[in-house]
């Protein structure tokens, strides 16, 4: 019988199979413990503010307080988004001490479309691509020193992504 490896010694040969046996288990036991995080933060995931269908139900759920706008929140979205099942959106700011970000889409059946908690000494920065059913405005919210900020844009929306 021929083996197109019969050249290499027995002994590499069980070097490379133990290598790749190895490589196996570590990421093996990498995917384990990237599950675990995420299911440790999936205890704590805010179920009852993504089904509020306003702004106001939806705050109060997530934060218990109101936001006051801000123009230190720089909320970057299209002002024509082509296509509703993907429309990117990206909110940033400087201030310190930020804790949350948070995006709405007001004309969506549910309100709050993404929640983001941002740890000590993070770049306050999120991006993320939206389905939008409708033109609608759009509300970023910036949790920073215990205070609720908000920058709005309006995007309108030529093909609805939620069913459109």
């Amino acid at each position: 019988m021929s083996n197109e490896f019969s050249d290499v010694p027995d002994h590499t040969r069980r070097i490379i199979l133990k290598g790749a046996a190895g490589l196996a288990a570590f990421g093996f036991t990498a995917g384990a413990l990237t599950s675990a995080h995420a299911t440790a933060d999936a205890k704590a995931w805010p179920a009852d503010a993504f089904k509020q269908k306003s702004e106001a139900d939806a705050l109060k759920a997530l934060y218990g307080k109101s936001a006051e706008a801000s123009d230190k929140v720089n909320l970057d979205a299209p002002e024509i988004a082509e296509n509703g099942a993907v429309v990117p959106i990206a909110v940033a700011t400087t201030m310190p001490g930020v804790t949350g970000i948070a995006i709405m889409v007001l004309e969506n059946p549910y309100t709050l479309a993404a929640a983001y908690k941002i740890p000590e000494g993070t770049e306050a920065s999120v991006a993320c691509r939206l389905k939008m059913a409708k033109t609608s405005k759009v509300v970023a919210i910036v949790e920073a020193g215990g205070k609720l900020f908000s920058a709005t844009k309006e995007v309108k929306v030529t093909v609805g992504g939620c069913g459109g």
